[in-house]
């Protein structure tokens, strides 16, 4: 029997009993789409998380205060302390002390009620210096930035987020427009361009105000100086590591620690971010797809099943084959190829089902899923190689029939 009779002959079987065959195929759709999905998923969540670190700015190191202890004995999470001054950043900008560093912004945050003629907005106010836009990576959309003179001058003046602005006035042309916080009037000297959202923040709904201003007119208290964030942008990648040590060395000095265990602050690398969140997401992804390849295994017992339903069904016809002359090898691959039929049309089916699903679940998830081509090859060959190694037990009992028994089967 050549390959083309044997291929008609194993359709015409799989059609014969198209419920049955529908039903396994089913099984394995669905294993192959889970499969293209949880990957799509993994990949598009890690993109996300490097795009949003990589919205801070890049070849940054991340300085946060230690945590903190209240009086009843709670400790607060790393960041809840302030340790860290305005005094630190300055002696981070040395060029003495870090030569490695080509930048520096310290920002200190909190949120407070914007107020502009009948409207208020709650936002996040940022009090910070003029090399904040460089260090972060962001522009301007209209006006200009806070200046070195804005912060020795104490300046009442502030720029706005897009969203901040588009909230509080309805548009984003408010350069000159005044608004009230804390009982301050200040001036909008510049409004900043769009740049999404970067985790759970929205970073277009912000106001920033020079550090000074922040410190002694709109928060005060004893911890006036403190900053929450030193951002530190190091003079190009391949010196992020020589700044990372410049940073700590410097920071542990003014602090009085001898070592970085003893230290009330935490030194964080982009790129060290970066790599943890992707490990983290390229582990989760591993373990959702091993969940989901489960299904292809329930597919595979499926095809199994069937097979061996198919062969007990057709006894007096492999009876028949093997009384006119066939082969064992025939018999053999007639099975495998009905096999075969069954995982390669539920691998096309659900690799079909998995793209189009990618292209339609990110507006219902909220995420990314980016669809990986060799995770719809890979998972399509899988699926030819289910019904080939579950269709082998199957066939091989069909091919050792012997035709005496098979001709008296009922």
């Amino acid at each position: 029997m050549s390959w083309t009779e044997t291929l008609r002959t194993g359709l015409a079987a799989v059609r014969s009993h198209a419920l049955r065959s529908t039903l396994t195929v089913l099984g394995i759709l669905i294993g192959i789409a889970a499969v293209i999905l949880t990957v799509g998923l993994g990949l598009g969540t890690q993109r996300d998380v490097s795009a949003q670190i990589s919205s801070l700015g890049s070849d940054l190191l991340i300085v946060t205060p230690g945590s903190s202890t209240d009086a009843s004995g709670m400790r607060g999470g790393f960041g809840s302390a302030t340790t860290l001054t305005r005094d630190d950043a300055d002696a981070l900008a040395s060029p003495v002390n870090a030569p490695d560093v080509a930048g520096v912004a310290a920002e200190r945050s909190t949120v407070l009620q914007l107020e502009a003629a009948d409207t208020n907005w709650a936002t996040t106010v940022t009090g910070t210096t003029a090399s904040w836009l460089e260090v972060r990576g962001r522009e301007l959309a209209a006006g200009q930035f806070l200046t070195q003179d804005d912060d020795l001058e104490r300046a009442d003046v502030v720029v706005l987020g897009a969203q901040t602005a588009t909230e509080l006035f309805g548009t984003t042309a408010v350069v000159g427009q005044v608004v009230s916080v804390a009982g301050t009037d200040l001036t909008v000297v510049g409004v900043l361009a769009e740049a999404g959202a970067s985790g759970d923040s929205d970073l277009d709904d912000i106001a920033l105000v020079p550090l000074s201003t922040a410190a002694e007119t709109l928060v005060g208290g004893a911890t006036r100086n403190t900053v929450s964030t030193i951002y530190v942008q190091a003079a190009s990648a391949d010196r992020l590591s020589a700044a990372y040590q410049e940073v700590q060395q410097t920071l542990l000095a003014l602090h009085g620690a001898s070592d970085a265990e003893d230290a009330d602050f935490t030194v964080a690398s982009q790129d060290a971010l970066v790599s943890t969140a992707t490990a983290v997401y390229r582990t989760l992804t591993v373990l959702l797809t091993g969940i989901a390849g489960l299904s292809l295994l329930v597919g595979g017992i499926g095809v199994m099943n069937i097979m061996l339903v198919s062969v007990s069904e057709r006894t007096r016809e492999i009876g028949l084959r093997k009384a006119l002359g066939a082969p064992p090898w025939a018999i053999r691959r007639q099975f495998l190829v009905e096999a075969t039929v069954l995982g390669l049309t539920g691998g096309l089916l659900g690799a079909v089902l998995g793209v189009v699903g990618a292209r339609w679940l990110p507006a219902l998830l909220g995420t990314s899923i980016v669809v990986s081509g060799a995770a719809v090859a890979g998972s399509v060959v899988v699926a030819m190689a289910i019904g080939l190694v579950f269709g082998v037990y199957p066939a091989t009992r069909a091919a050792r029939l012997a035709p005496i028994d098979a001709l008296r089967a009922e």
